[in-house]
């Protein structure tokens, strides 16, 4: 009897390593949105910084369908292969509750590994258009559209992103009637507020910075109840409207059958690499603060985010495009 135990045990473990990826070849970190975004910039420093570690990593951009493309990849990757991808609250806490459910399961397909930033997104408005409406803050703004509904636009980076559900939960809590304008990205979204054909957008913290820097954007406030180490001087927008918490989050993670053990080394490699004084200063740039969320842990948060998710775009009936 002992000895059928054992076996089954031996074989059982021979086949889950035959079927696990495989920590011996190069990794490679896959993102699923276009270069030269907050997740690219993440990635590329995540790998130089643990690659000491965990040796050569290489950096592949996979963009489609709104990060869905990119994630598939890892959820269904082949036997043998070492791989792991830039999640995030898009692909891991809002497409799944976004009518038709994508091609993964959140959590039967993923082991969370580490996660590497929690960061608002910004209410920006032209420096211009907030001194002909004579706005200081956002409770300036909510008290103008109040007294002038269906006066001023709100644009979004496109349905169910951030930035849209950021503006129906804003509209909903504040009862504000306040037209949304659809674009395709968050990029579009900005340069349209920039050419006046939408008064404001909740924004990327990362993207907007450097126009709050030069005093073209006027921040009126950021979406989470803290504020932000790049920007400590702006309100958040729960100050104003209470009850309001909304969070961009962007992790590492593998593949569901990535060996426990390897992945205790691969999100202790990347937390080094997050913590690294060398690449500090430039997620300070990106409003991204050092963190320590990890395994367990972190699965547990992305646990909690689908539930608020399922929630607030249930509360504000927004529907897939």
């Amino acid at each position: 009897m002992k000895r059928s135990l054992l076996l089954a045990a031996l074989l059982s473990a021979s086949a889950f390593a035959s079927y696990a990826q495989n920590a011996s070849l190069p990794l490679s970190f896959v993102v699923p949105y276009p270069a030269g975004g907050p997740l690219d910039t993440s990635a590329h420093l995540l790998a130089q910084g643990a690659q000491q570690n965990l040796g050569a990593i290489t950096v592949t951009n996979k963009p489609g369908a709104g990060g869905v493309k990119g994630v598939e990849l890892i959820a269904k990757a082949k036997p043998q292969e070492n791989l792991v991808v830039m999640g995030a609250v898009a692909t891991h806490a809002v497409l799944p509750h976004l009518g038709t459910p994508p091609g993964y399961d959140v959590y039967k397909d993923f082991k969370p590994l580490i996660l590497v930033a929690r960061v608002p997104n910004v209410l920006v408005i032209t420096k211009a258009r907030a001194a002909e409406l004579k706005l200081q803050n956002t409770s300036d703004l909510v008290a103008y559209i109040k007294t002038n509904p269906n006066q001023l636009k709100i644009g979004s980076a496109g349905n169910g992103s951030i930035g849209h559900i950021s503006g129906e939960m804003f509209k909903s809590l504040a009862n504000l009637r306040l037209p949304t304008v659809q674009f395709e990205g968050a990029s579009a979204a900005q340069k349209a507020m920039l050419r006046g054909d939408v008064d404001m957008v909740f924004d990327n913290l990362a993207s907007a910075l450097p126009l709050i820097a030069s005093g073209e954007l006027v921040a009126l406030s950021v979406t989470t109840p803290a504020r932000n180490v790049a920007l400590p001087n702006v309100p958040s927008v729960n100050e104003a409207v209470p009850g309001f918490d909304v969070a961009t989050w962007f992790g590492v993670f593998a593949p569901a059958n990535l060996p426990d053990k390897d992945a205790q080394k691969y999100a202790s490699a990347f937390q080094a690499a997050l913590a690294d004084p060398r690449y500090r200063e430039q997620y300070r740039k990106m409003g991204i603060a050092q963190e320590d969320m990890r395994l367990q842990e972190f699965a547990e948060f992305v646990k909690r985010e689908n539930r608020k998710f399922q929630f607030l775009i249930s509360a504000t009936k927004i529907k897939a495009g």
